[in-house]
């Protein structure tokens, strides 16, 4: 219990990483309320990578591991829905939407790395723009995994609109962070 209680963020976090292959099951089941499921999974993932953080600040939990481990599980959990979500869904915009952002995750985790090892990590830190994305990437995502329509709407339809804008953000907050970093590149080249 004493393990629980004092690496409580870490544990929410690693929740997040063992939702991955239950998700991908449910994703792929063939029964009847699966890709439901695997949504609801993906849901309480979500939910887990807010109270993770905020657990870690609140009862002093914070450590290297798990400002290691958090934004490693983030990405795995988008990453994976995003490939399931292209392969059962192949269209170009979908494709374009989630090299987009799987890219930007890619090249942001590398910026932060180096900006760590050269002692300016706070230059790119999170900003709003990239919880505004991180929010319209989580409902994208959980609406199309859902997939069905729910009371007349078409929940599929409505998660695309949201991973486009969640994109458009994704671009937007990518440049952000370059332009923060740029004064630092340029002066270590």
């Amino acid at each position: 219990m004493k393990f629980i209680k004092n690496n409580l963020a870490n544990i929410l976090t690693m929740i997040r990483i063992v939702a991955i292959p239950i998700t991908v099951m449910c994703f792929y089941s063939s029964l009847e309320y699966a890709r439901p499921i695997a949504c609801l999974i993906f849901g309480v993932a979500g939910i887990t990578d807010m109270l993770d953080g905020y657990v870690a600040r609140k009862m002093g939990q914070i450590s290297r591991f798990g400002e290691f481990l958090d934004p490693v599980a983030d990405k795995l959990m988008v990453t994976i829905c995003l490939v399931l979500l292209v392969q059962a869904d192949p269209r170009l915009t979908l494709t374009v939407v989630a090299m987009i952002i799987i890219g930007r995750e890619i090249t942001i985790s590398a910026l932060r790395e180096w900006m760590a090892g050269i002692g300016s990590r706070a230059k790119v830190s999170v900003s709003m723009g990239g919880k505004i994305k991180t929010f319209l990437q989580m409902f994208g995502i959980g609406c199309m995994v859902y997939e069905r329509d729910f009371l007349g709407l078409q929940i599929y339809d409505i998660g695309v609109v949201f991973l486009i804008l969640a994109a458009g953000m994704t671009i937007w907050s990518m440049i952000a962070y370059l332009r923060a970093a740029w004064p630092v590149i340029s002066e270590n080249q």
